[in-house]
């Protein structure tokens, strides 16, 4: 290369979001992460890849609402704090998007380091510890696979016994929450923003 060259830039490696914040994607500050970023983001993914009945995709933020509310029915007396994690189990979304089961697998432990990057910097800025529990993570978990099981057989076109192999049959819940879920409408952007930033508020007090 000849003397003086000027070098290539290194490629950006931030995004800028609508509060202003400038978040480093490899290495997220817990500084740069305002829940009304969150919140908008996630109401404009769609989760099954935008593949769900209704005039509006089906949200990841209308799911992480869903899945907050299946933990308090699992499991009653758990503390407002593991809801709240619950709540923002899909935070890292907002950044990377919704990707399905199978693609995240392809891609690899690359994909899925950076994903735990983006939540230890999320739970931090809440008041999470940057790592759950195993005993939580397994709740949310149940929760997360219970809310899947109804999008899928509601929304995504799957059959009870195809949802019943990918996802498990909910077990635990009463009539009126699966009435509900068995009901399931995709929520526009602005309301499913909404509903979860009204969540969060709710569990911050």
């Amino acid at each position: 290369m000849a003397s003086g060259s000027k070098q290539p830039e290194a490629p950006r490696a931030w995004q800028r979001m609508l509060s202003g914040r400038r978040l480093d994607l490899l290495e997220p500050s817990p500084l740069d992460v305002e829940i009304e970023d969150i919140a908008h983001g996630l109401a404009r993914v769609a989760r099954w890849n935008g593949q769900t009945h209704g005039a509006h995709a089906f949200s990841v933020a209308q799911h992480c609402v869903v899945v907050e509310q299946l933990m308090g029915e699992f499991y009653p007396n758990t503390d407002p704090r593991w809801r709240l994690a619950a709540l923002l189990h899909d935070a890292s979304e907002y950044v990377i998007g919704d990707m399905i089961s199978p693609f995240k697998a392809a891609l690899g432990l690359d994909y899925k380091a950076f994903e735990a990057r983006l939540m230890e910097a999320v739970h931090v800025r809440f008041g999470l510890p940057a790592h759950l529990p195993d005993r939580i993570e397994t709740q949310i978990k149940r929760a997360d696979k219970a809310s899947a099981f109804f999008e899928a057989t509601v929304l995504a076109g799957f059959d009870d016994g195809e949802a019943a192999k990918f996802f498990g049959r909910p077990r635990g819940l009463d009539a009126t929450t699966i009435s509900t879920l068995q009901k399931l409408t995709p929520q526009s952007a602005e309301q499913a923003g909404a509903a979860f930033i009204k969540k969060f508020a709710q569990l911050r007090i």
